[in-house]
């Protein structure tokens, strides 16, 4: 956007701030306001809840779309789930299935102009990773015992060299919910950064502001790509950390 002077002013990064929906203009965010955070993440469950109890209540022997989407998104996660984690880990396909509607729709809708990405917080990411590393952990505990311990100790590794390895592997295991977290929420920020720098200099150049949104035409299309494909990401590695606790390998 143009500035008082006439020059071009774009702060990309204030897409990003949570407000509180009520009460006074530019009030502080208190432990129980209700913001534009809360909204999207009220949206994102009632939008995905819906789509799947709607799509799913026909169950037509000829399917309509909204079916099918049901359908190939329910297939879709289901494989991954047994690919990744083995037949043991299906038990677990209810939670991993809402946490990759949760993740895919709130990138999807946060593509929406003037929509807000909850997925670009990183209080909203790593919350996730955390309740997916403490789960994981929890399950592996329950499953083997202390002898899921035994996970840190590389097999075969000559006896010299433990000293080294292990710390390494408890430090590598403890990174993971960090490196879960910031892999998703950065994506995220920096895509929606990009197009808001692109979409600064449409108006202010005129006629040649085409050339800018030719680029936020290339640029949306990749966030979308960006958009599910993180969404799997974030998934598949739950299946990876989750296959780890139920056979140590």
């Amino acid at each position: 956007m143009a500035d008082k002077e006439g020059g071009i002013h774009i702060d990309p990064m204030s897409q990003f701030l949570i407000k509180p929906l009520f009460g006074k203009e530019g009030a502080a965010v208190e432990l129980f306001s209700y913001t534009n955070s809360s909204l999207w993440m009220t949206l994102i469950v009632v939008v995905g809840g819906l789509l799947f109890v709607v799509g799913a209540s026909g169950r037509a022997v000829v399917p309509t779309r909204l079916q099918s989407v049901t359908e190939v998104l329910y297939d879709f996660v289901r494989k991954m789930v047994r690919e990744n984690a083995g037949e043991d880990g299906m038990k677990y396909f209810p939670i991993i299935f809402t946490l990759f509607t949760f993740i895919i729709f709130a990138n999807v809708l946060g593509l929406i102009p003037y929509s807000f990405t909850v997925t670009s917080h990183l209080a909203v990411t790593a919350t996730l990773a955390l309740g997916v590393f403490v789960t994981v952990t929890a399950i592996g505990f329950m499953k083997h015992g202390a002898h899921f311990l035994s996970f840190f100790v590389p097999k075969d590794c000559p006896a010299p060299l433990l000293i080294l390895l292990v710390p390494i592997e408890i430090i590598s295991y403890f990174v993971r919910p960090i490196s879960h977290s910031i892999r998703l929420g950065a994506n995220m920020l920096a895509g929606h950064a990009v197009l808001k720098v692109f979409a600064g200099f449409v108006a202010p150049l005129y006629i040649g502001g085409a050339l800018p949104l030719g680029m936020m035409v290339g640029i949306y299309g990749l966030e979308v790509l960006v958009a599910v494909l993180q969404a799997y990401i974030f998934t598949v590695l739950t299946c990876i950390y989750l296959n780890d606790a139920l056979h140590m390998h």
